[in-house]
C-alpha cells in the first residue's frame, strides 16, 4: 500500500503558516476523493482542506492549535501502491530539544515578518547562519552585523538560537564584556557593540489598567493575526492619501433603471460594487504601475489585474476574496462573482485560492455610513481604494446656459497608496481615472 502526504496548501502570497482549528477524520477513518479532512486558520481565510485521494487516514502528524507551515505534511492517507516517503513531517530527530522545537515553530510565524520588513544585509554581510528570528530580533534591538557575528550560538552546529540572542540583550549592561568574551580579535568600542533601538518592540506593549466594571474581552485568533498584518503593513509601507469626490448621479439613476430587470433575467441582485469594481480595473489597465508589488528593491508588475474585495463578517472580522482577472469580466459576470464571493465569504465557505494573488483591493467604507476613510494597504500590494457612503448633496452644476444649484448623488474616493514606489501624481492620476469612468456612465447602456 502508498502512503500520499497530504500537504497545508499555498493560501496567498503573504501567508506562510496557518493554524490547524479542527481534525475532521480519526485515525483508521475512511476517507473519499475532496473530502476535507482537517480544517485551518489565518489571519485572512477558515477553510476546510479536502483530500486529493481515496483511502484511510493512516497517520495525523500535528495537533490543533498548532502552527503549520504552507508546504508540510499534515496527514497521511494510506492508497494503493508502493510507499512513498514523508519529506515534509515537521517531527525532529530525537537529539533535537523541546526548545528548539518550539524556536522552530516560532521561526514560521516569523516568517511573514521576514518577507514584509525590508531585509538587512547580515546574509550578504556574513558567512554565518541566521534564523529569520534571530535576524528580526537583531534588526529591531538595534544590533550590527559584526555584534552579531561574536554571540556564541548553542544550537546545532553552533548556530545562534532566540535564547542565545536574548541573553546577550539581557546584558546590556555591560555590553563589552559580553562581545569581548566571544572573540579574541581586535577590541571593539563599547559604544558600537551594542546599540539598543529607542523604539518600543511590538510584543512589549504594557498591560492595560482596570476598573470595576470594565471588561477584558481577549483578541479571537483570527483578530490578533490581522492586528498583526495591519501593523506589519503601516511598518513597511509610506502610506499617503489621494481624496476625489465624484458625481454618481449618472451611476444611480442607471442602476435604479435595470436593477430589477437585471435580477429578474439573471437571478442576481445589481450592486454597486460591481460597477466599481469595473471602473478600478479599467482604470488599474490605464496605470499599470499601481498593480505591482515591491520586492526588496525589484518592483514586479504584475500580469493579472486580480482585485481583492474586503468583506465584512458578522463576528466584526475582515476577509478578502480576489476577483481573479477582473479586467476581463462584463459586467453580468463580475455581479455574480462579486455576489458568489460575498455570500461564500460571509458563509465561512471561501477556499484557500479564492483569497490569494490579489494585485489591488478595494473596500467599500461607505456601506457602514462612512463619508470617507484612510484604508490601510493589503501587503504585498501598494494601494487600497475606500468607496464612501452615496449621498444627495445640493452642488453646482455647470451648462453651456450657466451655472445652477441640483440635487446630485456623490460620493469619495480614497486613495491609499505606498509612496515608496508610487508618488502623487501617479496616485492622483489613478483615483481620477476612476472617478472620470463612473462622471461618463453611460445612462443608456445595455445589460
Amino acid at each position: 500500500m502508498a502512503k500520499f502526504e497530504l500537504k497545508l496548501p499555498q493560501m496567498g502570497e503573504s501567508v506562510a503558516e496557518a493554524t490547524l482549528t479542527t481534525w475532521l477524520k480519526e485515525v483508521g477513518d475512511p476517507i473519499e476523493l475532496d473530502e476535507a479532512v482537517f480544517e485551518i486558520a489565518t489571519d485572512k481565510v477558515d477553510t476546510e482542506v479536502p483530500s486529493e485521494v481515496e483511502g484511510v487516514l493512516l497517520e495525523r502528524l500535528f495537533e490543533v492549535d498548532e502552527v503549520i507551515k504552507v508546504g508540510q505534511t499534515v496527514a497521511v492517507i494510506e492508497v494503493g501502491g508502493s510507499e512513498v516517503s514523508i519529506e515534509n513531517s515537521p517531527k525532529k530527530d530525537e537529539e533535537d530539544t523541546a526548545e528548539e522545537v518550539a524556536e522552530v515553530i516560532e521561526e514560521s510565524v516569523e516568517k511573514i515578518r521576514e518577507q514584509i520588513i525590508s531585509p538587512t544585509s547580515y546574509s550578504e554581510e556574513s558567512s554565518r547562519f541566521y534564523s529569520p528570528l534571530v535576524k528580526n530580533i537583531a534588526r529591531e534591538e538595534g544590533i550590527s552585523v559584526a555584534v552579531l557575528d561574536t554571540i556564541v550560538g548553542t544550537g546545532k552546529d553552533g548556530r545562534v538560537t532566540k535564547n542565545d540572542i536574548l541573553s546577550f540583550i539581557n546584558k546590556e549592561s555591560k555590553p563589552e564584556e559580553q562581545a569581548l568574551a566571544n572573540t579574541t580579535n581586535t577590541p571593539v568600542q563599547p559604544e558600537v557593540l551594542y546599540k539598543k533601538s529607542e523604539e518600543p518592540r511590538p510584543h512589549l506593549i504594557s498591560s492595560v489598567s482596570t476598573t470595576n466594571g470594565d471588561e477584558k474581552i481577549p483578541l479571537s485568533r483570527m483578530g490578533k493575526l490581522i492586528a498583526h498584518h495591519m501593523m506589519e503593513s503601516i511598518n513597511t509601507s509610506a502610506h499617503v492619501q489621494s481624496f476625489i469626490e465624484v458625481d454618481v448621479t449618472k451611476v444611480v439613476e442607471w442602476r435604479n433603471r435595470v436593477k430589477n430587470s437585471f435580477e429578474k433575467r439573471e437571478g442576481e441582485k445589481l450592486t454597486f460594487t460591481p460597477i466599481f469594481i469595473e471602473a478600478i480595473a479599467k482604470a488599474l489597465k490605464k496605470f499599470p504601475m499601481i498593480n505591482i508589488s515591491l520586492e526588496g528593491d525589484t518592483v514586479i508588475k504584475k500580469k493579472n489585474i486580480n482585485i481583492g474585495m474586503a468583506a465584512a463578517l458578522p463576528d466584526g472580522n475582515l476577509i478578502v476574496p480576489v476577483i481573479k482577472n477582473a479586467d476581463q469580466l462584463n459586467l453580468v459576470g463580475m455581479a455574480k462573482v462579486v455576489n458568489d464571493l460575498a455570500n461564500r465569504a460571509r458563509n465561512n465557505a471561501l477556499k484557500p485560492d479564492e483569497i490569494k494573488e490579489g494585485t489591488y483591493t478595494v473596500t467599500n467604507v461607505g456601506s457602514f455610513g462612512s463619508v470617507f476613510g484612510t484604508p490601510i494597504i493589503n501587503q504585498p500590494q501598494v494601494g487600497i481604494l475606500a468607496l464612501g457612503a452615496i449621498r444627495k448633496i445640493p452642488a453646482v452644476i455647470e451648462t453651456s446656459e450657466g451655472d445652477y444649484i441640483g440635487i446630485r448623488s456623490k460620493m469619495f474616493l480614497s486613495h491609499s497608496y505606498d509612496h515608496r514606489v508610487v508618488n502623487g501624481a501617479l496616485g492622483g492620476m489613478f483615483v481620477k481615472a476612476v472617478a472620470d469612468y463612473l462622471e461618463a456612465w453611460d445612462v443608456n447602456r445595455e445589460i
